[in-house]
């Protein structure tokens, strides 16, 4: 189980994951438009989130989601910062009810964000990042039926996510013949590292 203060743990964590890692995702931005600036977007919509669950001087899921969901409104720069400010406010809205957040139901608020997050996108590109949290996410439903520890859950996420990360340039020929994996996916993978960095401490 993920207490509230864990949540806000794994958020700060993992907005200084994407943070710390800001540039090298910038440098692979090429896609839509190679204006470099992915890691930048990414990094202003998950310190807004930050700074907001910061605030909040309880730990209670349901005031946390909300400081969640709004920082990362507000904070939300760009198209990879608007995607991913919907994922954050789909898992939201699925957490927010929780007192304490087992492995089954942080799968479930997942798939409320990649669903959230794909209704976002007028015509959404396989070989993105939405690629990329769809297929972690598609696994975490899969794998949250098993007896697993969150370290091992969220460590078979990681994995999953660079699988498919590795396999975007197949997806999107703008990738292969620049011969990068796709920014906003190498993000979500940071945030991801973050959290469970987070959670380990």
């Amino acid at each position: 189980m993920i207490t509230g203060k864990q949540l806000r743990d794994a958020v700060i964590s993992g907005a200084n994951s994407i943070l710390k890692n800001r540039k090298f995702v910038d440098d692979l931005n090429i896609f839509p438009v190679p204006d470099g600036d992915t890691g930048t977007n990414m990094s202003l919509t998950m310190i807004s989130a930050m700074k907001e669950v910061c605030k909040n001087t309880t730990n209670t899921m349901e005031a946390l989601c909300q400081d969640l969901t709004k920082g990362a409104l507000r904070g939300a720069r760009g198209n990879s910062g608007v995607i991913l400010s919907q994922i954050l406010k789909g898992f939201a809205n699925v957490v927010s009810p929780q007192e304490e957040l087992d492995i089954k139901n942080f799968a479930r608020a997942l798939k409320s964000g990649v669903e959230l997050a794909y209704s976002a996108v007028a015509k959404p590109k396989e070989g993105t990042m939405l690629t990329v949290i769809r297929v972690m996410t598609e696994h975490a439903l899969e794998i949250s039926k098993k007896p697993l520890t969150y370290d091992n859950f969220l460590s078979a996420l990681i994995e999953k996510g660079e699988e498919i990360l590795a396999q975007t340039p197949e997806m999107l020929d703008v990738l292969k013949k620049a011969g990068v994996v796709d920014s906003g996916g190498y993000g979500i993978i940071m945030i991801f590292k973050g959290m469970l960095k987070g959670y380990r401490n």
